[in-house]
């Protein structure tokens, strides 16, 4: 088993989520698709509630934003009172919606509306978070270690609650000291591993990332964060020169901890 040690200032493990510590198969096939085949029954049963006309209200504003896109969706302003004019409305908010995951956008509208939709699956037990066999005993191991475990994800916030709240393993977030969503900035922009430092009120030689975006990876350390990618079934594939320059893991159990004296 090849073993990466672990730099001895690292006290911090900040954990990527899609690919690293969850098979992008869960995300690409289960969460998703779940979002496409039922956001309109969602929204019919929602629609009157505050926090979906919240949430449909940041996705107009969105709408607007990209009215310059090619084949962007436009929701229209609040209609009249008429049964005809809210399934128009609410069609158009599918559409949205289908038209901006078909383009694997980002956005914190759309971001928004999947974690509510998620929140309301997990809830009711529609479906439960799938970890790599090795993410939790690792995770323990390393809180034992007396390490600090954070997530920064492009997943919301409430997202990622939901993934560790509901779990195959259970609900494990305890294990977890803290969140970070795009919210802090992008994950490719080395100025949001600085607010993360900041954040957690370190400096960022004492995070090690781990992801399975070299892109991320690249903007971790440009800021000085210790980085190593995560090699799982299904990701991407890295370029030769990629796997010289980086340091790779194929299983979190391999990463070995400075033993604490």
């Amino acid at each position: 088993m090849v073993v990466l040690s672990v730099p001895a200032e690292v006290t911090v493990i900040l954990l990527d989520i899609e690919g690293t510590t969850t098979p992008i198969a869960f995300v690409k096939d289960i969460l998703f698709p779940y979002i496409k085949e039922n956001v309109k029954e969602y929204l019919q049963t929602h629609w009157e509630e505050e926090e979906c006309q919240q949430d449909v209200h940041l996705l107009r504003k969105q709408a607007e934003e990209d009215a310059h896109l090619d084949g962007a969706v436009p929701i229209p302003a609040a209609p009249g009172n008429g049964v005809d004019d809210t399934q128009q409305m609410i069609q158009a908010v599918v559409d949205n919606v289908c038209w901006q995951m078909s383009l694997d956008r980002k956005t914190t509208a759309l971001k928004q509306l999947q974690g509510h939709m998620w929140r309301a699956a997990f809830s009711a037990g529609h479906m439960k978070a799938e970890f790599f066999a090795d993410v939790v005993p690792a995770v323990r191991k390393w809180r034992e270690a007396g390490m600090k475990v954070y997530i920064y994800s492009s997943g919301s916030v409430e997202a990622q609650k939901l993934l560790f709240g509901h779990s195959t393993e259970g609900d494990i977030l305890e294990l977890v000291d803290g969140h970070f969503d795009t919210k802090i900035g992008h994950k490719v922009e080395s100025e949001s591993y600085r607010k993360i430092a900041n954040s957690i009120g370190g400096s960022t030689n004492n995070i090690l990332f781990l992801t399975d975006v070299t892109r991320e990876a690249s903007a971790a350390e440009e800021a000085d964060v210790h980085v190593a990618v995560v090699v799982r079934p299904g990701n991407a594939g890295l370029t030769d020169d990629e796997k010289t320059y980086y340091s790779l893991v194929t299983s979190f159990s391999e990463l070995h901890l400075p033993s604490s004296t």
